[in-house]
């Protein structure tokens, strides 16, 4: 693999982070409500869950994502996209590209990612979420409530990432104009088991959407195509 990929032994990081994963709020209780899972995939006839596309920057997370929530919708289905850009300019958007504020993102991401397949949505994230670690929390997030969760690694080498490179992140990062860059500077974690590998080199979009959307029928998410 041509990813800059490095083992990251952060000892401290679980301190460092606690702050983000404390509850502070005092006095709250959680409201159990009238209307159960359950009925809700009932009425959508389907499963609600986490669609998680992993990968480098440019390697094809929001086309995939957002061509499957086109074609489920197209379907009959309520799918909806939560995309990396996009949520950095709302919900996120107090958030940088630093160590803690990616693992803030994806926090939070994970969370909203796990009311939205509560919902019974077929919630599709794309974030590259470099990081092993933060990954592997929002995957006991969704198991911890009972939620399906795929992870998808969009596995894309780095050199045709930086062809299909629409902004031109890579040749600034390069340059020195960006820093902590994944891929460049920053380092990228591939998943070690992910539910799902797609490898769009050899693959056009439509057939990589495809690729998703018969792996979410063969797991029971979704009704035969």
């Amino acid at each position: 693999m041509h990813y800059i990929v490095r083992r990251l032994n952060r000892p401290d990081r679980p301190a460092r982070f606690a702050f983000m994963t404390q509850i502070k709020a005092t006095n709250v209780v959680w409201h159990h409500g009238h209307v159960d899972r359950a009925q809700r995939e009932e009425m959508l006839q389907q499963k609600g869950c986490t669609i998680w596309l992993t990968g480098l920057p440019s390697s094809g997370k929001s086309t995939l994502a957002f061509s499957l929530e086109h074609l489920l919708v197209e379907r009959g289905h309520l799918a909806y996209v939560l995309d990396g850009d996009n949520i950095r300019h709302g919900l996120n958007k107090n958030l940088g590209f630093s160590a803690e504020d990616r693992a803030e993102n994806i926090r939070r991401i994970g969370e909203v990612a796990r009311l939205f397949a509560d919902a019974g949505i077929i919630t599709l994230t794309s974030f590259v979420s470099p990081y092993r670690a933060d990954r592997d929390n929002v995957r006991k997030l969704h198991e911890e409530s009972k939620l399906p969760f795929v992870e998808v690694f969009i596995d894309t080498p780095v050199d045709e990432c930086e062809k299909r490179d629409p902004k031109g992140l890579y040749a600034k990062a390069r340059a020195g104009q960006i820093k902590g860059f994944t891929g460049v500077d920053d380092p990228y974690e591939p998943p070690q088991k992910p539910e799902l590998v797609v490898k769009t080199g050899g693959l056009t979009p439509q057939e990589a959407t495809i690729q998703l959307l018969e792996y979410l029928v063969g797991k029971g998410l979704l009704p035969t195509l």
